[in-house]
């Protein structure tokens, strides 16, 4: 069997098996909603925010910091951003559906379902430079996600209050901690770094897993050309676009793999959330997220499968 075909499956099959696990727990009714929702939080209060103090605080900055990945990552961002703001105006006329549309096209799952996928790939030592990138890719998706879903909800933006409550996100926190304790050369004790380090292991399977059992099936029929664009942009387009600028600028190894992470990933499970909260158009936010979340399976597959074929990792 081709190998490369192989090392694809290996990269995509673990993550759609512990997110079928909560599927399964969903099915047999082994959390409750609220519980669910309990058990979310927690994750992304605690576990996430130990993760990045963990990456960032074990990290040898000489080879994992990447200033050309990083400005890169965040102008494709900002291209993707303008592009589907400007043609999700040009062809729909409902406000509510156009905040859902955009953030379904350039707000990814990058952090639930990126870092394990670079991890499935070079290992659990790898996931420093990806998780660098959560610093600059999520409260870029925050403050475009809020901006987006206000200005569609007819009120003002006001960016500083919004980027205050980007620094309180807990990813945020954890980063911005294990940046300060690795800078100033903070010693922590082995018997307090390791649990720390079982925590970060746990925290990827465990957040699929409450993916999984968070899905919900809402009615597709009446967004069906909405729902096909979002989910043929964020599969397809963004990742053939950004891709193709990415090798032709040089990018390859573990570099290009995380920006497959970031740009061919699902739509993030946050923008169902955010529409929910912010008067958009949710049952087209929610569609986004489980269609794209179970379409991914192959897309994924396919662009590693791709760029392995092609030499570039």
């Amino acid at each position: 069997m081709n190998s490369n075909f192989v090392i694809a499956v290996e990269a995509v099959i673990p993550l759609f098996c512990l997110m079928f696990i909560g599927i399964m727990v969903k099915k047999y009714h082994l959390l409750s909603s609220i519980e669910l929702v309990h058990l979310n939080k927690m994750v992304f209060e605690v576990f996430f925010s130990i993760m990045m103090f963990y990456n960032i605080y074990t990290t040898d900055l000489a080879s994992t910091l990447r200033p050309k990945l990083m400005i890169f990552g965040a102008a494709a961002l900002f291209v993707i951003y303008i592009a589907a703001f400007s043609l999700v105006c040009f062809f729909e006329k409902d406000n509510r559906r156009r905040g859902a549309m955009i953030q379904a096209i350039f707000r990814s799952n990058f952090v639930l379902m990126g870092i394990p996928l670079v991890s499935n790939i070079f290992g659990d030592d790898a996931i420093a430079v990806p998780t660098m990138m959560i610093a600059i890719i999520v409260p870029l998706y925050n403050i475009l996600g809020v901006f987006t879903l206000e200005t569609f909800r007819g009120r003002k933006f006001a960016f500083w209050p919004i980027f205050i409550q980007v620094l309180k996100n807990p990813m945020i926190v954890g980063a911005l901690l294990g940046a300060v304790c690795l800078l100033i050369g903070l010693p922590i004790p082995k018997p307090i770094l390791k649990p720390l380090g079982q925590i970060t292991a746990a925290t990827s399977p465990l957040a699929l897993i409450i993916l999984g059992a968070s899905f919900e099936f809402g009615s597709s029929r009446k967004n069906k050309l909405q729902l096909g664009i979002c989910v043929i942009s964020r599969l397809l387009i963004v990742p053939a676009v950004v891709l193709t600028a990415a090798v032709l600028l040089g990018f390859r190894g573990i570099e290009l793999v995380t920006l497959i992470s970031i740009f061919c990933t699902p739509c993030a499970v946050a923008s169902f959330a955010m529409a929910q909260q912010m008067d958009s158009d949710a049952d087209l936010a929610g569609n986004c997220v489980v269609f794209t979340s179970l379409l991914s399976c192959f897309t994924i597959f396919f662009w590693i499968l791709l760029f392995k074929e092609l030499g570039m990792f």
